[in-house]
């Protein structure tokens, strides 16, 4: 992996957003629902969810990452836990951010593919190391990434205040 970074800004998270649901209505993939893989995928979903005209959609809690560069031995997934009648027969959209080791997306995709009629991912960002080569990929690297929700450390109380209080 590569010293330099790719940044996100807010701006081109519009921009891939909108790249993505081209990406997925030229292909002719119509979801019935989009699955964000919590956190990073939410704002995917939504993303997505506004510009492809879905309303459908669902969360799914992951955990894997334990800190930058620190994971668990294999992702779990948190309750609640999606009903899988709500998926029945579906076409599911997964989101997420990224498709970095391809770990997580590759948990949720077997366990959506047990479920639903269909079922494809859509992440900004798919790095070559990946397990899961997803269908809708903004952009491919092998860099570490700034996303804009992430970059700044979690607001405390106090934190980021004018006046310090």
């Amino acid at each position: 992996m590569s010293g330099e970074r790719e940044v996100l800004t807010y701006e081109l998270f519009g921009t891939a957003m909108r790249d993505l649901a081209r990406d997925v209505a030229a292909d002719g993939y119509r979801p019935d629902i989009i699955l964000s893989i919590a956190r990073g995928g939410l704002f995917v979903a939504g993303g997505l969810g506004y510009a492809l005209d879905v309303k459908n959609l669902h969360v799914m809690n992951v955990e894997f990452y334990t800190g930058v560069g620190e994971t668990l031995d294999m992702p779990v997934m948190l309750p609640p836990v999606p009903s899988t009648v709500d998926l029945s027969r579906r076409r599911v959209l997964v989101a997420d951010d990224v498709a970095d080791s391809g770990r997580t997306l590759k948990l949720v995709h077997d366990f959506c593919r047990a479920h639903v009629a269909e079922v494809r991912t859509a992440v900004i960002y798919e790095k070559p190391r990946s397990l899961v080569k997803c269908e809708y990929v903004w952009r491919r690297t092998d860099r570490w990434i700034d996303f804009p929700w992430s970059a700044l450390p979690p607001v405390t109380a106090g934190a980021d205040h004018p006046d310090g209080a």
